[in-house]
């Protein structure tokens, strides 16, 4: 990349938006959220009331895997309320200062998006209580015998929270979400293959024969690994001077090293480390991730999911056991031993 001589700055493209492609294909409007029909019929509901009532809806809190849509969410909902919408995450505020300047910086309607809400410090949590309850922030000022606390009116704001991993999160915290806790479930096939269409249309590429049919087969029945397919296989096709058909996909996913149902190098290399190591279980988390290399959290909230889904894994009280399907898959031999440990 190239510097400009006056300003210093890397010669960038003009259209932004081919520099942030992820936020160009995220739905800005109701009918283009693809899935998720019981929990947008829950929100219209809710924000409906809300507006006929003239008060902002009440606090919400959307979890799941990563990359199912909680962040878009968020921002529709701000869209259709006509509200300004403030994103931090839980990492990021550290002390109780900090959200004491976010609350206050608040608008009446505004929303507050958290992110990753259940990694927030809990002593920030404690403050963050009676600002959901009753719209007002307790501050202590001074220490010691002549420590006060002074209370801070809050305009009326709605909090939206989204995580990854719900048990993490505070039982009273999570009680506070009066509006609503809405769990994200993995798309169904067709609905992956409309969602690519329609980002194949914004990026301007012709989907030819069955390319979106193979995406949406791959992608783990989640919207942001089938665009992010879909954008790997665009760049090759234009590279290579071809249509994007299945043919260019399957190129692209063997590349990456995405196999016929989806499974990626390291989800192959957990279940092959639990059947040669292990016996196919079963195994605890904390060996299986001493085995791969990878931390606890990675295998729980990353391959986890899909693996169960997909019944290659399963969790037993006694650890993580790969079942025949994963055998099969891997091209092991299924030993009959192994379904005698499972009872």
């Amino acid at each position: 990349m190239t510097k400009d001589s006056t300003t210093g700055q890397g010669n960038l493209p003009e259209n932004k938006d081919a520099l942030f492609l992820d936020q160009k294909l995220r739905p800005e409007r109701w009918e283009d959220y693809i899935g998720q029909t019981h929990i947008k019929q829950n929100l219209e509901i809710l924000l409906r009331a809300a507006r006929e009532r003239s008060h902002p809806p009440e606090h919400l809190l959307f979890y799941g895997p990563p990359g199912l849509g909680k962040t878009t969410l968020a921002h529709l909902v701000a869209k259709e309320i006509k509200a300004q919408i403030k994103n931090t995450s839980g990492p990021a505020i550290e002390k109780v200062g900090d959200l004491a300047s976010i609350l206050t910086n608040l608008s009446s309607g505004d929303i507050l998006f958290i992110d990753e809400i259940h990694r927030l410090n809990k002593l920030v949590e404690e403050i963050l209580y009676p600002a959901l309850e009753s719209g007002v922030l307790d501050i202590i000022i001074g220490k010691g015998p002549s420590a006060r606390t002074i209370q801070l009116e809050l305009p009326p704001f709605t909090l939206i929270g989204a995580t990854t991993r719900i048990a993490l999160l505070s039982a009273p915290l999570r009680s506070r979400f009066s509006g609503g806790v809405f769990r994200l479930e993995f798309y169904t096939e067709n609905e992956i293959v409309e969602i690519i269409k329609r980002s194949a249309a914004i990026l301007g590429v012709p989907l030819e024969g069955k390319a979106g049919l193979e995406i949406a087969s791959r992608s783990r029945f989640t919207p942001r690994t089938a665009n992010y397919f879909l954008k790997r296989a665009r760049d090759l096709a234009q590279v290579e001077k071809r249509v994007l058909d299945e043919h260019a996909v399957k190129e692209t996913l063997r590349l990456l090293e995405i196999d016929e149902i989806g499974l990626s190098q390291p989800d192959r290399h957990l279940l092959t480390i639990l059947i040669e190591k292990f016996g196919g279980g079963p195994a605890g988390l904390s060996t299986i991730a001493a085995a791969t290399s990878e931390e606890q959290a990675t295998i729980e909230e990353v391959y986890e999911p899909y693996l169960l889904k997909l019944g290659l894994l399963e969790r037993t009280p006694r650890g993580r056991t790969a079942t025949k399907k994963a055998y099969e898959h891997l091209g092991f031999d299924y030993p009959e031993e192994s379904q005698e440990k499972l009872l």
